[in-house]
């Protein structure tokens, strides 16, 4: 599925999986060796909450961007490979976008930068 974020004066185009399901949740990206510059997956939540998330199982470094309701992004983190240690949202977010482990920082994303997506 496609997916934009803007950022202060560029777009950047992503194509994410989307986990919907409890199951697809859960598992995310782990066991995965490698993922492409601008690919992803969006974990998108019915309704606000405080969430964490952590990097059981997962072998490559992730940058997890919580996104609020609005589409605006709350927090990024940088999540190494394998850490057990929770990365939480900080406030009620609506979705989590992982992307490849220092993708936000090398293209200029921030917090503030609004994200959409279909579906």
């Amino acid at each position: 599925m496609p997916l934009t974020i803007r950022s202060a004066n560029r777009a950047h185009r992503f194509t994410v999986e989307v986990a919907r399901s409890p199951q697809q949740q859960q598992t995310g990206l782990m066991f995965r060796r490698s993922l492409g510059p601008n690919e992803g997956m969006i974990f998108p939540y019915p309704a606000p909450q405080e969430l964490a998330f952590w990097m059981k199982n997962t072998l490559i470094p992730l940058d997890m961007i919580f996104i609020r309701s609005d589409g605006t992004i709350a927090r990024i983190s940088t999540a190494k490979p394998l850490d057990l240690t929770p990365m939480p949202s900080g406030e009620p977010v609506s979705a989590v976008l992982e992307l490849r482990g220092g993708r936000a920082a090398e293209l200029g994303i921030r917090e503030g930068d609004t994200v959409s997506w279909t579906g």
